[in-house]
């Protein structure tokens, strides 16, 4: 288990950071906010390793091929607008709001490593309970989750003009290193 635990916290960065970035962008971000940013994570953290576990080894080399390029995509596109928007100074709530879909895409980009990760742990025939380890995924990504957005509520405070610009830049960084990471780069 304490395998798998490091797994989940490495798996929840991506999350993290983008809680963080949340919380410094969004105005008004609170507890409401943060939990409900956990849930979406955390959720879709649980879920992905049991959607990639019941694929298996048939998929596998489409989804490692294209992951880091979907989680690039959507994290750029998000990143990219809020940056637009807080450059051109205007509709900061438009592109920094928790609305389902957003939070949808943000979901789907940080945890579709954790669907490799299903996969792979199919693949390996690993000793593991699926469910046990999908659960303890969803929770660390949940918590840390949830503690990132309100660490970014704090700071937040610290650079309110600049946070919106702040926000996307973090989402683009976190694009272009998954990119990397997975091309070879980093």
């Amino acid at each position: 288990m304490f395998s798998i635990f490091l797994i989940a916290v490495s798996l929840a960065l991506d999350a993290f950071a983008v809680s963080v970035s949340s919380g410094i962008a969004v105005p008004g971000f609170g507890w409401r906010q943060a939990v409900k940013m956990g849930c979406w994570f955390g959720g879709f953290q649980c879920l992905m390793p049991l959607l990639g576990w019941s694929l298996g080894s048939s998929v596998s080399r489409y989804i490692e091929a294209v992951d880091h390029w979907i989680a690039f995509g959507l994290l750029v596109l998000i990143g990219g607008k809020m940056v637009l928007e807080a450059l051109r100074g205007g509709g900061e709530a438009g592109t920094t709001d928790l609305s389902a879909r957003r939070l949808c895409v943000l979901a789907v980009a940080t945890s579709i490593d954790a669907l490799a990760v299903g996969v792979s742990m199919a693949m390996a025939s690993m000793e593991v309970d699926i469910l046990l380890s999908a659960l303890l995924i969803g929770v660390v990504a949940f918590v840390l989750s949830v503690a990132g957005g309100l660490a970014g509520r704090k700071l937040g405070g610290l650079f309110q003009r600049r946070a919106a610009l702040a926000g996307g830049l973090v989402l683009v960084a976190i694009g272009v290193k998954i990119l990397a990471e997975h091309l070879g780069v980093l």
